[in-house]
């Protein structure tokens, strides 16, 4: 059975057709909602959400596209919407411990390549880490990329070509390792 025809069965009240929906799209979704966070409690959250969102409105959806796409776009817009509401949040919090310890000096060269790549994607400015999350680790094209975001075709290029651009930049220490 098909996405289609399980949103069908899903407006007519068929419970059973939910979970086979959900059990169908929540990892692709828990991946984007992870990569976009980077905290795998928040990816959990917001993958709930995502569904619960997507449940809820599920009227808004007309088939034009496929589910996956309509439902990664759903996705996007509870990650953005609560990595907003978490950093209000975060930016309020003092610290408890406010003690002075001195720590050793960071060594230049960083020996975790893979802590560092995360942390420079983490760093891109969130639309630019969407698309690039999107499109190089998810696999997603730029035509379904823009679907997804309501953006146009160039616009996914040029956000994803800027988030290349800036990880070459913020990673740059390490090129000296990888060419030979």
């Amino acid at each position: 059975m098909d996405d289609k025809q399980l949103v069908d069965r899903i407006r007519s009240g068929d419970r059973s057709a939910q979970r086979t929906l959900y059990d169908g799209h929540v990892d692709r979704v828990f991946r984007l909602a992870y990569r976009m966070t980077g905290d795998e409690s928040l990816a959990r959250d917001f993958t709930q959400d995502a569904f619960v969102r997507a449940f809820d409105r599920l009227d808004g959806y007309r088939g034009d596209a496929a589910f996956s796409t309509w439902m990664h776009s759903v996705t996007t817009s509870v990650v953005l919407n609560g990595l907003r509401r978490v950093k209000r949040i975060r930016s309020r919090e003092v610290p408890m411990d406010a003690s002075h310890e001195m720590t050793a000096p960071a060594s230049r060269a960083e020996p975790d390549l893979k802590r560092r790549l995360a942390e420079a994607v983490n760093g891109l400015p969130q639309a630019y880490r969407t698309v690039f999350v999107m499109h190089d680790i998810e696999g997603y094209t730029h035509a379904e990329i823009a679907a997804a975001l309501e953006l146009k075709t160039g616009t996914s290029k040029a956000r994803l070509s800027r988030a290349r651009a800036r990880l070459r930049m913020d990673l740059q220490e390490f090129a000296e390792e990888w060419v030979a």
